[in-house]
């Protein structure tokens, strides 16, 4: 019998599609990575998010595997050069995400110019402020977009309205500029961006792409956004950046200390063996993580004074990375992996 391991809860159309088409799918939650590994011969495909990593040792055990698909967009998690080399097709769907991460870096920076967050928690406090939170505006504004895929070409998308200068720069793509943006080098970017938004994958050549010489680069005092991956940013240099007012504000979805399945922040405090874990419940209703509340001031003196800096920093909007998270881009994701999926199966 044809079998499909699903490693991570997803969306029960795919389950759902997979099962029409004849393939038996099987879920343990409680595995761990091991777990997985020893049983990884029994089956023909595999569904993952970020949960664990599929790496050599885990592809040389799953000796029938014909394909991982992975619901997201990132394949930092799964060895592709060499799953690839063993004729193992590897799928994602950022196609499923992208309008969702286009909003949400937008939303973020609208946030971010306007100090919504900051004005917020000040009426919320009793603080009724307008010059000091007087916001800037995106129109007229260069915008530089690093990375110029799915999530990168969602975000150029919304800025269409704004009248602001959107330009774009990709390695890996030429012949790339439409209706939406200018093609440009990076040095050209450098030289008259106001903005600059991250959209690249995370691999060893884009990890800590923004370091302190990426920084130093820029001609202008300007805003960063990263909805990519917390690696690509240095974060260390960041602040330093943030601190000479090199990067006048950041609006960051994703930070360096994350767990890589990205399901919490968990961060190692002053104290040996003592460690601070702000993480999820699994509903909606967050995670109880509140700044301004006391007890929670009080567990943040022991955390690392890069990060302790960005939660406390007015200047700085964070999310738990969530810019690819909507209702909608859930069945999105869904639909377009088991399209792949078929499609291969097929050949």
């Amino acid at each position: 019998m044809n079998k499909i391991l699903f490693v991570d809860s997803v969306h029960p159309l795919i389950k759902e599609e997979l099962t029409a088409m004849g393939y038996h799918c099987e879920e343990f939650s409680h595995y761990t990575a091991p777990d997985y590994r020893n049983i990884a011969p029994e089956y023909t495909g595999i569904i993952i998010r970020s949960k664990i990593k599929i790496d050599k040792a885990f592809i040389d055990k799953a000796i029938n595997l014909k394909f991982i698909g992975r619901v997201g967009s990132g394949l930092e998690n799964i060895d592709v050069p060499y799953a690839e080399n063993r004729g193992i097709r590897c799928l994602n769907s950022p196609e499923g995400n992208r309008d969702a991460v286009g909003e949400h870096t937008l939303g973020m920076l609208l946030a971010l110019l306007n100090r919504i967050c900051v004005a917020d928690r000040e009426i919320r406090a009793g603080i009724w402020t307008r010059e000091g939170n007087r916001g800037m505006e995106i129109k007229g504004k260069t915008i530089g977009i690093i990375g110029y895929g799915n999530m990168g070409g969602a975000f150029a998308r919304r800025l269409k309205g704004f009248e602001a200068n959107v330009i774009a720069y990709d390695k890996y793509k030429s012949d790339y500029e439409d209706e939406y943006v200018r093609e440009l080098s990076l040095d050209e970017l450098c030289e008259t961006a106001d903005i600059v938004s991250l959209h690249v994958p995370l691999t060893d050549e884009t990890h800590y792409l923004a370091d302190e010489m990426f920084f130093q680069k820029f001609c202008k005092n300007f805003f960063l956004i990263n909805t990519s991956r917390g690696q690509v940013v240095k974060t260390s240099a960041l602040v330093a950046a943030l601190k000479t007012g090199k990067v006048k504000g950041a609006a960051l979805d994703v930070l360096e200390f994350e767990d890589s399945s990205f399901e919490s922040l968990p961060v190692h405090t002053r104290s040996p063996g003592v460690e601070l874990v702000l993480t999820g419940t699994g509903s909606d209703s967050g995670s109880g993580f509140k700044p301004g509340v006391p007890a929670i001031d009080a567990h943040l003196k022991g955390v690392p004074p890069d990060l302790r800096y960005l939660l406390e920093a007015d200047n700085v909007v964070l999310t738990p990375h969530i810019a690819g998270w909507t209702v909608e881009s859930n069945i999105k994701l869904a639909k377009v992996l088991v399209e792949k999926i078929r499609n291969i199966l097929k050949t």
